[in-house]
């Protein structure tokens, strides 16, 4: 019995070792693993890296393609265009005007009763979704819906929502798409973005294309301007701040405007009102540069999008496209370490299953396990069970794309102070310097806002950052464009004799 227990004994041991044996070399493929999962995170980072040297790279890259802009047609990727607003709002407009805002993936149609010395005594809005199968149709198809839509908000109003007698309603249209300016109420589609494809409608009169549709549905209505998000949203900024110099709008797309002096403008744009500013669109969406830090993951990225080469800005610093690049990420992670377990998941394989307000939603995650990213993991993505560690990497990776695209953000607003002479106290003159900024991205992305800003008075130094500031012109794009409206109201001139 003694031999047999010594053997059973033995037998144990082995067992036990080789058990112990497997143990390590699980561990080791694990550690293994997760070391090449770390090292995908830490080359990502690498990458992305924007030191504050890259910036002012960027920021005088910026400024340069400004001038191209300017100086010749088709000098820069910065398109430059013309906005023929030369009178923006002062605060004294008064009058029922109404806005279109088409921007996105649904567009808004707002108005809006002034009575003068700032006041917006009423202000009335409806969202209305584009079915998905619009942005690809036919323009005849896209503008029939926009104009019954509009027709449909005019006929619920009340009795005290009707123009004066004999005049038309005057809207202010709001088109997010690049466009080239012919007057201040009529411009051609230069090419659709954020997902509209209608080859019929490029190059023609988008105002013409919405007045034909009006006309369709009975709807009198007279289009007084023609503006870009980001004019209007200057425009919103201008009419309770005199100080506003420049917008921009960070929300699904990213688009900069400014006020240039109008005698900067080189003759070739033909004839330009005599006022002394004028709103230039810098359409800075378009904007590239050697300098810009761009990962393997922006070129496929750019790539496979529906604008390949183009918008190249935009896809870095965008609502549209940040959560877009942090799942590009984590499905490398997946594919080459198995970060999350032996099978990719399936719906970590789908482009844009991931929304930037996910994103912000798990880089905002203050709980101690990071309770919030493990749900968002778990309900969009359908990954469970992640450890702290998993989802501590997937902060990281968060806090890494926004922390780019912020950095850039300001180094853009940096670019346009330079181009207007507001980058530094000359003379001794302390130029009070205003940008009014818009966008869903700016205003929900908390340690995206407060990053930009942070890194826009690192750039300018303590002096100057002083006298430049950043505010929020709330729904800029829409009341924006009624105010334009009513700066622009084709009866202003009767009123005024």
């Amino acid at each position: 019995m003694g031999k047999k227990a010594a053997v059973l004994g033995a037998c144990v041991a082995v067992a036990a070792a080789a058990g112990a044996a497997v143990l390590v070399r699980k561990q080791m493929k694990k550690s293994g693993k997760w070391a090449r999962a770390m090292g995908i995170v830490r080359e990502f980072q690498d990458q992305c890296d924007s030191p504050i040297g890259k910036l002012r790279h960027v920021a005088d890259a910026m400024t340069v393609e400004m001038h191209a802009g300017l100086a010749s047609e088709g000098g820069s990727k910065l398109k430059m265009i013309i906005s023929y607003v030369d009178n923006l709002p002062t605060g004294d407009e008064e009058g029922l005007f109404y806005a279109l805002d088409l921007g996105g993936t649904n567009f808004r149609v707002i108005r809006v009763h002034l009575g003068g010395k700032k006041d917006v005594i009423k202000q009335e809005l409806e969202a209305v979704s584009i079915p998905p199968h619009l942005m690809t149709g036919s323009s005849h198809e896209l503008f029939d819906f926009i104009a019954a839509e509009l027709a449909k908000f005019v006929g619920g109003e009340d009795e005290n929502s009707h123009p004066f007698p004999g005049r038309h309603r005057e809207l202010g249209f709001t088109f997010s798409f690049p466009v080239r300016q012919k007057s201040i109420a009529s411009g051609t589609l230069i090419n659709w973005t954020k997902g509209f494809s209608i080859e019929d409608v490029v190059g023609e009169d988008v105002v013409g294309e919405l007045t034909k549709a009006m006309e369709r549905v009975g709807l009198d209505m007279h289009v007084a301007t023609l503006v870009n998000d980001t004019v209007g949203t200057l425009a919103g900024g201008r009419y309770y701040n005199p100080d506003v110099i420049a917008a921009v709008v960070l929300g699904t797309g990213s688009n900069a405007a400014y006020v240039e002096r109008a005698n900067a403008i080189p003759k070739w744009h033909g004839p330009l009102p005599k006022s002394g500013e004028m709103v230039i669109n810098m359409e800075w969406g378009n904007f590239w540069s050697s300098h810009l830090p761009l990962t393997e993951y922006d070129h496929v990225l750019d790539v496979e999008s529906m604008n390949p080469g183009e918008q190249i800005f935009e896809k870095m610093i965008s609502g549209m496209y940040l959560a877009e690049i942090l799942r590009r990420v984590m499905l490398r992670m997946a594919e080459e370490a198995e970060f999350f377990g032996d099978m990719v998941p399936p719906k970590l394989k789908i482009p844009f299953i991931l929304r930037t307000y996910h994103m912000y939603t798990m880089h905002d995650d203050t709980s101690a396990d990071l309770k919030v990213v493990g749900n968002k993991l778990r309900d969009i993505l359908e990954i469970s069970n992640t450890s702290l560690e998993m989802r501590k990497a997937i902060v990281e990776l968060c806090d890494t794309i926004a922390t780019r695209g912020a950095r850039l953000s300001a180094a853009g607003i940096y670019g346009i102070l330079k181009k207007l002479g507001r980058d530094k106290v000359r003379d001794g003159e302390k130029q009070k310097s205003v940008i009014a900024l818009d966008g869903g991205l700016f205003e929900l992305y908390t340690k995206f806002r407060e990053c930009m800003k942070n890194t826009l008075k690192e750039l300018l130094g303590e002096e100057v950052s002083e006298n430049v500031v950043i505010i929020h012109s709330n729904d800029g794009s829409g009341i924006g464009a009624a105010l334009l409206a009513a700066s622009h109201s084709q009866y202003l001139e009767v009123e005024e004799s």
